[in-house]
C-alpha cells in the first residue's frame, strides 16, 4: 500500500541515518582533520605508498576512485537484487561496511595516510552503494503526486539528523574539557566513531519497516547471469524513453558540479581563504540547516511551476555560485556564498530524485535496476567532477580555477534540462 505514513517515516529515517556520513565525514570534520594532520612544516605534500602528491589532490583522486568503483559494480548488484529480491540484503551489507569504515577512521593520525585514504574510500563506496537500493523504494512507497514531498522529507530528515550530530561533534572539538577529552585530534576521531554508530543504529528502523521484496522464480546458480540480463533489459528500455534519457544526461552534468562543490568546499575554505577549522565546521553546519528549508522551498515551487522550472532555476544559481567562488576574497563573502549554496543544495538533490522517479515506467518490476542507472550517473558525475577538480588544481596550483571550471558542467546540464519535456506536469497557477 502506497503513501503509508509509517513506511514513509521509516524510509525517511535512512536519510537521517546515513546523512551524518555525508556531513561529518565528507563535508566538514574529516576534510578539516585530514588537511591539518597531513600538513607538516607548511608543506602540503604527502606520500601515498611512496608516491608524493598534494594532500587535497590525493583526497580528490581517492573520492574519484571510490565513485568509479561504485559506478562499475552497482549495475551488476542491482540487476541481481531485482532478480533475486534481495535489495535489503545488499543495502544492509553496504551499511555495515560503511559504518565500520567510519569507526576505523579513529585510528587515522596523519602518519598513516594509506589507512585514512583506504578507509575513506571504503566508506564512500558503502554510502553510495546503499543509496541505490534505498532510492529504489521511493516509487514503491509513494504515488507520483507525493514523490516530490516524500523525497524532500527524506532529505530534510537527513539534514536535521546530521546537524544534530554535528552540533555535538562541534562542541566536543571546541570545548573538549566539557566532555573530559584532551585537546588535539581526539575529539575529531571520536566523532568518526559516533558517525559509524549513528549510521548503523538508525538504519535498523528502515530495515524493519520497508516492504518485503518479491523473490522471483529462478533464483539460484544462474543469478549472476540473470543480473546482467536485467541490466541489459533496462538499458534497452531506456533507449525507448527519450525523456528519461534527456534527464539523465542533464543530471550527469549538473550533478558533476553540485557534488564536487559539496565535497571540496571545506578544503577550498581552508586552503584558499585560510579559514580556521571551527569556522569551516560552523559554516557547513549553517549550510545544512538552511538546506532543510531549501529542500521544501523548491518542492513547493515545483508544485506551482513544475520540476523542470525549479531545477533550471537552481542550476542557473549554481552557475553564479561557481563564478563567485572564483572571485571571492574575504571570509564574509565565503559565508554569504555558503548561505546561497545551502538554499539550493537540498532542493536540487531532493527534486532530482523525485523527478527521476516520475520518469520510470509505472508498471516496471525493475525498480532497483532503473535506479542503478540513476546512481551510476550520480557516481560517474562525481568521478568526473572530483578528478577534474584535482587535475586542474595540480596543473594550475589554484583551487579557484577548479571552481570556475565547474560552471561549464552546469551550463551543459542546463542545456539538456531546457530540452526536457516533463510528462504528468500540470503546474498550478498562482492567484
Amino acid at each position: 500500500m502506497k503513501n503509508d505514513k509509517k513506511v514513509i517515516w521509516a524510509w525517511s529515517m535512512y536519510d537521517w541515518a546515513n546523512s551524518v556520513y555525508s556531513l561529518v565525514i565528507i563535508s566538514s570534520i574529516f576534510p578539516v582533520y585530514y588537511e591539518n594532520v597531513t600538513r607538516h612544516n607548511d608543506s602540503d605534500l604527502v606520500s601515498f605508498f611512496g608516491v608524493e602528491m598534494i594532500n587535497t589532490v590525493l583526497y580528490s583522486y581517492a573520492l574519484s576512485f571510490s565513485f568509479l568503483v561504485v559506478a562499475s559494480i552497482l549495475p551488476l548488484l542491482t540487476g541481481i537484487a531485482d532478480f533475486s529480491g534481495r535489495r535489503m540484503f545488499f543495502m544492509k551489507a553496504f551499511v555495515y561496511m560503511g559504518s565500520v569504515s567510519c569507526m576505523g577512521l579513529a585510528f587515522f593520525t596523519g602518519e598513516n595516510v594509506e589507512l585514512g585514504i583506504i578507509l575513506s574510500i571504503l566508506a564512500s563506496i558503502a554510502f553510495s552503494g546503499s543509496l541505490v537500493f534505498y532510492n529504489s523504494y521511493l516509487p514503491q512507497i509513494a504515488t507520483i503526486d507525493k514523490m516530490d514531498s516524500v523525497s524532500a522529507k527524506g532529505f530534510s530528515y537527513g539534514y536535521i539528523g546530521s546537524v544534530l550530530l554535528l552540533i555535538i561533534n562541534l562542541l566536543m572539538i571546541q570545548k573538549p574539557e566539557w566532555f573530559g577529552i584532551a585537546r588535539g585530534g581526539t575529539a575529531a576521531r571520536i566523532s568518526f566513531v559516533m558517525v559509524g554508530l549513528w549510521w548503523l543504529g538508525f538504519s535498523q528502523i528502515t530495515f524493519r519497516f520497508m516492504p518485503a521484496d518479491k523473490h522471483l522464480a529462478g533464483y539460484g546458480s544462474r543469478m549472476l547471469l540473470n543480473g546482467y540480463r536485467e541490466i541489459r533489459k533496462v538499458w534497452n528500455q531506456l533507449k525507448e524513453l527519450p525523456v528519461t534519457r534527456t534527464f539523465l544526461l542533464s543530471f550527469l552534468f549538473y550533478n558533476t558540479g553540485v557534488q564536487t562543490v559539496m565535497y571540496m568546499a571545506a578544503q577550498f575554505g581552508s586552503k584558499v581563504l585560510h579559514l580556521e577549522g571551527g569556522e569551516l565546521i560552523m559554516t557547513i553546519l549553517i549550510i545544512n540547516i538552511i538546506a532543510i528549508a531549501g529542500s521544501y522551498l523548491f518542492a513547493k515551487l515545483s508544485v506551482f511551476k513544475g520540476n523542470k522550472f525549479s531545477l533550471s532555476a537552481m542550476v542557473i544559481i549554481w552557475i553564479l555560485v561557481c563564478a563567485a567562488a572564483f572571485l571571492i576574497q574575504t571570509k564574509l563573502q565565503f559565508f554569504m556564498l555558503a548561505f546561497v549554496v545551502g538554499m539550493i543544495m537540498g532542493g536540487i538533490q531532493a527534486l532530482s530524485r523525485a523527478t527521476y522517479s516520475k520518469l520510470i515506467p509505472k508498471d516496471t518490476t525493475d525498480l532497483a535496476s532503473f535506479f542503478s542507472f540513476y546512481d551510476v550517473t550520480y557516481n560517474v558525475s562525481i568521478v568526473i567532477g572530483t578528478f577534474a577538480y584535482g587535475i586542474i588544481e595540480n596543473m594550475t596550483g589554484s583551487m579557484r580555477n577548479s571552481s570556475l571550471t565547474l560552471a561549464l558542467f552546469f551550463f551543459i546540464g542546463l542545456g539538456f534540462l531546457l530540452r526536457l519535456k516533463m510528462p504528468h506536469e500540470t503546474p498550478k497557477e498562482t492567484v
